[in-house]
């Protein structure tokens, strides 16, 4: 065992399986007392292999892919133990972020079991999309009720333990998406752009309290990328199967651990409302959205529709691409 994190104490939200649980893991072997969470017992489904896809899949080939999820699938309780059974300390809580009395009680099952919150680390999310116009109220609340709202309700019951000590370290997950994105899912999109938003305001806010907030986007082996690996079974049958991520292609979770953990330390200190894609040994950072050029009227007379014509295409918009340049 380790002592990075000794004594600390970590909320690892939506570390039943995947990235959440490799996190959790590394945490607790570093010494760190470590709440887990996911929403209910077992595994929590397909996510991008839904039902309908997974029993599309020719027989030799779905009897294949259940293999590969029974292995790697958990709960809150099989991540816990392998901590315990490793010498570490873990308290596994289920309770979904979108409900915010989950949200407290996973921050008050912290408290009574060590006595504070140091850290915490919001994995937890909802994958789902779709054309806008096809899109429901329930298709979009089911997205972003988690992130970033769940981020929220976690974070605000358990920022008072971090100020009180004046330390603390709050980390954030989003996607790339948060930049948008070519596949059509506007709710996951704005998911992972407020999870980014949230962040920034956090490090704000709390900076002076000795507490830092970042957000991190992941590129790692999942449950999402087994699936993408099992669509292309299937032929022609599903459209964009080049949209999902293949297990071949990605590297395994552990691999964002230690970057997560060094924006833990002290060393890093004064890293904060920053965001960071994570993929094997590759660290990026993403720069804050600055003004690239202006244009600007003298005298007191505003901007005419026809003066901005003639003038913004060669001054402010040149060399201009839009977002869909960088998809």
């Amino acid at each position: 065992m380790g002592t990075l994190f000794k004594d600390k104490v970590v909320i690892v939200t939506g570390s039943g399986q995947g990235i959440g649980r490799a996190i959790a893991i590394a945490f607790g072997a570093e010494g760190a007392r470590v709440v887990t969470n996911n929403r209910k017992p077992g595994s929590t489904g397909y996510i991008v292999l839904p039902p309908e896809l997974h029993d599309a899949l020719p027989a030799e080939k779905r009897r294949e892919f259940d293999g590969i999820i029974d292995e790697i699938k958990g709960d809150a309780e099989s991540t816990a133990r392998t901590i315990i059974e490793a010498g570490g300390l873990a308290t596994p809580v289920y309770g979904d972020l979108a409900i915010e009395e989950d949200c407290k009680k996973i921050v008050d099952a912290a408290a009574k079991a060590y006595g504070t919150v140091d850290i915490v680390i919001n994995v937890a999310g909802a994958f789902g999309g779709g054309a806008l116009e096809e899109m429901s109220l329930a298709d979009w609340d089911r997205v972003c009720n988690v992130k970033p709202r769940g981020y929220f309700s976690v974070v605000k019951y358990a920022v008072p333990y971090m100020v009180e000590k004046g330390w603390g370290r709050i980390i954030n997950s989003t996607s790339k998406a948060f930049m948008g994105d070519i596949v059509k899912m506007a709710n996951y999109c704005t998911a992972n752009a407020g999870s980014v938003g949230l962040t920034q305001a956090l490090a704000c806010e709390f900076f002076a309290d000795g507490i830092t907030a970042n957000a991190f986007a992941p590129f790692a082996r999942t449950r999402a990328s087994y699936g993408g690996d099992y669509i292309g079974a299937m032929g022609d049958s599903v459209s964009g199967e080049d949209d999902f991520p293949k297990a071949a292609d990605t590297p395994d979770p552990e691999a964002l651990c230690p970057f997560i953990e060094y924006l833990c330390t002290d060393a890093a200190k004064d890293v904060t409302g920053t965001v960071f894609t994570l993929a094997g040994n590759q660290v990026l950072m993403h720069q804050f959205p600055i003004i690239a050029k202006s244009i600007t009227k003298a005298g007191s007379d505003y901007w005419t529709v026809e003066e901005l014509a003639q003038i913004a295409p060669g001054t402010l918009f040149r060399g201009y691409n839009n977002i869909t340049a960088y998809q």
